[in-house]
């Protein structure tokens, strides 16, 4: 495949201590008492694929390179295949533009969009569904012992999710270990980055396990077969559309993923049981995150 110009694979992972990704507000709580607290920053951003408009997006900021990128490959718009010449973002604008090699007019597309559960702007062009049906997820497996490890890792990595809340994140890893993370407003938002990150770096997928703190519905399953990576992983719940197109195109679809327990609905022929549960610690207080004692 041609890519933009090859460069080393950088390990993304969260700075929390960024001063760009949160604000410092003023409150007050139960008791009257006076308070400050971080929260994240929501910034719009403004997409161009060549000289046309597709979307504005709402994003913490950090990473839109790979933010754009990455929601053209997931909604169809761009092909892994295709040569995308300049990636150019203008932070005084907040705009990025992604140039290729070949001319480009989505006109009729953005007419026709499927509106998903993701939340802030998540949207799935109605096409989607015939991106995917043609697709088969490579041979690979989920060790238990991986699992508890990636997890362990996600849970205790320093995260803006610790230091503010009201966020998502999205993880890739490789056996037990985390290799790119991304945090967001919007969980497709974090995905996106993602693509864009395994696009831009050429990145095999097929040895790769995706967790997602969000729930596994339909535009979160569209998006893991769209990358090829054939393991996805949540800490949340499921949604009825989810399993079922996870199962259509034979994706490991792992919910409830919390301490030592988990549920996995499709693909659990991948799925080796090697670790003992006496060893794996329940997860603890600190590291709860919404819907931890149910689906969110």
């Amino acid at each position: 495949m041609t890519k933009i110009d090859q460069a080393p694979v950088p390990l993304i992972l969260p700075d929390p201590h960024d001063p760009r990704l949160t604000e410092r507000v003023t409150g007050t709580d139960q008791t009257g008492a006076a308070v400050e607290i971080n929260v994240p920053v929501e910034r719009p951003l403004t997409l161009y694929l060549n000289a046309q408009e597709i979307v504005t997006m709402m994003t913490i900021g950090d990473y839109p390179e790979y933010l754009a990128v990455g929601y053209l490959l997931n909604q169809n718009m761009l092909k892994y295949d295709d040569v995308v010449t300049e990636v150019d973002y203008d932070d005084d604008l907040q705009v990025v533009v992604v140039r290729t090699s070949h001319h480009t007019n989505f006109e009729q597309k953005l007419k026709k969009r499927t509106q998903t559960s993701g939340c802030a702007q998540g949207t799935a062009f109605g096409d989607l569904m015939e991106a995917v049906e043609s697709v088969a997820l490579p041979e690979a497996e989920l060790r238990t012992s991986w699992l508890y490890q990636m997890t362990h890792a996600i849970n205790t990595m320093p995260s803006l999710y610790l230091e503010a809340g009201a966020i998502h994140g999205c993880v890739l890893c490789k056996q037990g270990t985390p290799v790119c993370y991304t945090e967001d407003v919007g969980r497709h938002n974090a995905v996106d980055k993602i693509a864009g990150w395994i696009y831009r770096h050429g990145v095999d997928p097929a040895d790769k396990i995706l967790y997602t703190t969000g729930r596994l519905t339909s535009e979160m399953v569209i998006k893991t077969v769209r990358m090829g990576i054939p393991i996805l992983v949540s800490r949340s719940g499921f949604t009825a559309w989810g399993v079922d197109l996870a199962r259509q195109v034979g994706l490991t679809l792992v919910g409830r993923a919390r301490g030592k327990r988990f549920i996995a609905l499709s693909g659990q022929a991948r799925i080796v049981y090697d670790q003992n549960l006496a060893f794996v610690e329940e997860e603890s207080a600190r590291h709860k995150r919404k819907g931890a004692d149910r689906d969110d």
